[in-house]
């Protein structure tokens, strides 16, 4: 054993922090970018929105020419006919008169409101949806309870899900075990309530609007509003509701005719009554959370005469720009020099890398384009079957890259808005054209199952059958299921219709 001196060369792949950033704003959708970059300014004093000085005189009211002559070069700006004509009518305009006037049209009315009859009603101004504990603990407010039945009603509504349901199961631990489930005994103890006054308290939150809130299962939420609806005991609708639950959601009426022994058409007006009530209470009522976005496209596909022409999409990002002034003035101070060299280092990685973010979105919108020009062309039934390595290998990335690229990436396009993902499909094998896009075949299905008689709907293996014969596709009939749940329609069973 002794300690010795080696020389050795080796290659090996370093992450520095501005290769795992560049990464990072990658896979970054278009807010969560927007997001990056308004921190960044934040943090960074160098990095600015506004362009410099300089660049800002090449406006679209000021051209910059550079001409020779004698040598040497001469640098001279002029201003275009439009932008001289729009300077002299801001210069002609009387702004004491301007202002004279707008004083005018500002003062109160005569009858003393200022105005405010004008005004557009408060509520066209409320940008906060509606909640579901919020118009429940008004009408709270509203009613007149004790403070321990106040309390209690207020355990009961903060346990309501999304649905509208009470909903008292218990959480599961980090350690895997599940707490104990609540019962309506429990929170009238917690509230300090009397435990038989509890399912009163409980019925009159029940009648709250939404009717049937805070019921614990469908069946219960249901009879609630048959009974607000003024059924009562010995009709179908309540005897379906309590006892035939489970064969009305199978479509099952001649069980339900057999068990109860009344005619068909009985049972049909009660299931017809039963469905028009509301198996959701909450229905109507969203959380700030789950209020739906807009999607912004981060690239748009435009078709020119014979070619589809990619264009990326820059409105909402804001632009980043070197603060030059601001930083010539800090380097001069020795003690923020280091600390400005810095910041200057990383605006500049940072710019860099937002523009090859730009560039490696339009490569891969741009092959996508290309190998799916039928698509674009004609439509979803001419998607054709594409791995990531098929993009990679063409733009000359990997394939993480690429997943990375396409993730919360959409593109506008003349077939509508797609996420860059929707473009990737794996192939299902037809008898004797090529093959066909896995998404094409989705559509397909949904076709055939949107066309068919409801009063006889098509069965999975029936559009096994249908794909082959009509357009040559060989698939199972669990793949037709898995395809149709994913589409989110119900099996034939549960989507005859008899009325």
């Amino acid at each position: 054993m002794e300690i010795k001196q080696q020389l050795r060369l080796s290659q090996s792949l370093v992450m520095t922090p501005q290769l795992q950033q560049a990464i990072r704003l990658l896979q970054l959708s278009r807010l969560e970018l927007v997001d990056e970059v308004r921190k960044e300014l934040d943090n960074n004093p160098v990095l600015s929105d506004e362009e410099p000085a300089e660049r800002l005189r090449n406006s679209p009211g000021e051209v910059r020419t550079i001409t020779e002559h004698g040598g040497g070069v001469e640098d001279r700006e002029y201003q275009r006919p439009e932008a001289k004509a729009t300077e002299k009518a801001t210069r002609e305009v009387d702004w004491e008169k301007f202002l004279e006037n707008r004083t005018q049209q500002q003062a109160p009315s005569a009858s003393g409101r200022s105005g405010f009859e004008d005004l557009p009603p408060i509520e066209q101004n409320l940008t906060k949806p509606g909640n579901l504990q919020d118009h429940l603990l008004w009408q709270l407010q509203m009613s007149d309870f004790a403070e321990s039945e106040r309390r209690f009603a207020e355990l009961i509504i903060g346990n309501l899900d999304e649905k509208g349901y009470l909903d008292l199961v218990g959480i599961e631990r980090p350690d895997g075990t599940r707490t104990p489930d609540l019962t309506i005994e429990d929170l009238a103890a917690e509230a300090e309530l009397n435990v038989e006054d509890a399912p009163l308290v409980l019925e009159m939150i029940q009648a709250f609007d939404p009717i049937g809130v805070a019921a614990r299962d469908l069946r219960e939420c249901l009879l609630i509003q048959a009974k607000v609806a003024g059924y009562e005991d010995g009709e179908p609708e309540l005897e379906i509701i309590k006892n035939h639950l489970h064969h009305l959601e199978k479509h099952n009426y001649q069980a339900i005719v057999r068990e109860m022994k009344i005619s068909l058409e009985d049972v049909y007006e009660a299931a017809k009554t039963i469905q028009e009530f509301e198996s959701r209470p909450a229905r109507n009522f969203t959380d700030t959370d789950d209020r739906t976005i807009g999607i912004t496209p981060d690239v748009y596909v435009i078709k020119d005469e014979d070619e589809f022409v990619v264009l990326d999409n820059d409105r909402g990002v804001q632009r980043l720009f070197i603060n030059e002034a601001l930083t010539k003035r800090l380097m001069k101070d020795p003690s923020a020099k280091e600390f400005i060299g810095e910041k200057l280092r990383n605006a500049q990685w940072l710019i860099r890398a937002i523009e090859q973010r730009r560039k490696t979105i339009i490569r891969v919108a741009e092959c996508i384009v290309e190998k799916q020009r039928d698509f674009f062309e004609k439509g979803v039934a001419f998607l054709k079957p594409m791995i990531l390595r098929d993009v990679a290998e063409a733009v000359g990335m990997h394939e993480s890259t690429i997943s990375r690229v396409t993730t919360n990436k959409y593109m506008h396009t003349p077939q509508g808005l797609f996420e860059l993902k929707y473009f990737f499909n794996s192939s299902i094998r037809r008898v004797a054209n090529e093959d066909i896009a896995s998404e094409s075949v989705k559509q397909a299905i949904k076709t055939l199952i949107d066309q068919e008689d409801k009063a006889n709907p098509v069965s999975d293996q029936a559009i096994v059958e249908m794909l082959e014969k009509n357009e040559g596709i060989k698939i199972a009939r669990r793949t037709v299921a898995k395809y149709r749940e994913m589409l989110g329609i119900l099996a034939s069973s549960k989507r005859k219709r008899l009325f």
